[in-house]
């Protein structure tokens, strides 16, 4: 029997797998562990993949037939992929960082035998999340991606900025979601990172300015690279996971356990 942390054998699919963000650095990881990896990505992916195709994240028809060419069984989804707000409107935030994921989640469940996982990447920006549940629940139990998108359009002053509202849906859809996917025995989990050195962070910067991003990096003194957030994506979407389910990991180096307990403090 292989390791539990071995992907051999295993059928994936990344989407943000391509450029050099945690989506691509998990691909590489996941080449080494020996997964077959099909990418969604507008980028090429940074090794070799069994498949890789262009496909917008905000039209479900274009990702349904990628699923659809991807094929046969799946055995753990990678939503990696994400927009940083600015210069991108509320709306597309909202619907590439959460009702795309979901809407992959939902594509790929009826390919997914027990055993299956689905990990994404939220954000500790969206740690707000368990003051809003109540206002996220109706988004979160919305049928389908036009449902969201339908949601969204009709609240925009609750998604406004973007990028913190769709980490805070995203970590409460998958808190919520996780029991109904574990009738299929498919696990749901999420990681938090704090600032990490991704293509997107000069979008962060131009938005929030980088003394106050690099506040939120106290924990471990510094940003963390994409590859540190890649490894516990690949973690819970293991069988060394196999327990894990309903979770948000907070990858962020300690800056929201300090700032909790009062050893961490904010101050420009």
């Amino acid at each position: 029997m292989s390791a539990v942390w071995s992907y051999e054998g295993l059928r994936v699919v990344v989407s943000g797998g391509g450029g050099a963000g945690m989506g691509a650095a998990a691909v590489a990881e996941l080449a080494d562990l020996g997964a077959e990896i099909h990418v969604l990505d507008l980028k090429e992916a940074p090794v070799p993949v069994a498949s890789h195709q262009v496909v917008d994240l905000r039209d479900p028809a274009a990702v349904a037939a990628a699923i659809d060419k991807i094929g046969g069984q799946i055995h753990a989804l990678f939503n990696c992929a994400g927009l940083p707000g600015p210069p991108f409107s509320d709306l597309d935030t909202m619907l590439v960082n959460f009702a795309a994921a979901r809407h992959l989640a939902q594509l790929c469940r009826p390919r997914m035998p027990q055993g299956s996982a689905i990990a994404s990447i939220s954000s500790t920006a969206g740690s707000g999340y368990i003051q809003q549940i109540a206002k996220w629940i109706p988004l979160v139990t919305t049928k389908d991606f036009d449902e969201a998108k339908a949601w969204c359009e009709a609240n925009p002053d609750a998604i406004a900025t973007g990028y913190a509202p769709s980490k805070e849906a995203l970590i409460t859809w998958t808190q919520h979601a996780a029991s109904d996917f574990a009738t299929d025995g498919i696990r749901l989990n999420c990681i938090s990172p704090g600032p990490t050195d991704t293509p997107m962070m000069p979008a962060f910067e131009d938005f929030a300015g980088a003394q106050l991003i690099d506040l939120f990096a106290k924990g471990m003194g510094r940003r963390s690279t994409p590859a540190e957030q890649a490894y516990p994506l690949i973690f819970l979407n293991s069988r060394a996971a196999s327990y894990i389910s309903g979770e948000n990991l907070v990858t962020d180096g300690g800056t929201m356990g300090g700032l909790t307990t009062g050893a961490i403090t904010l101050e420009l």
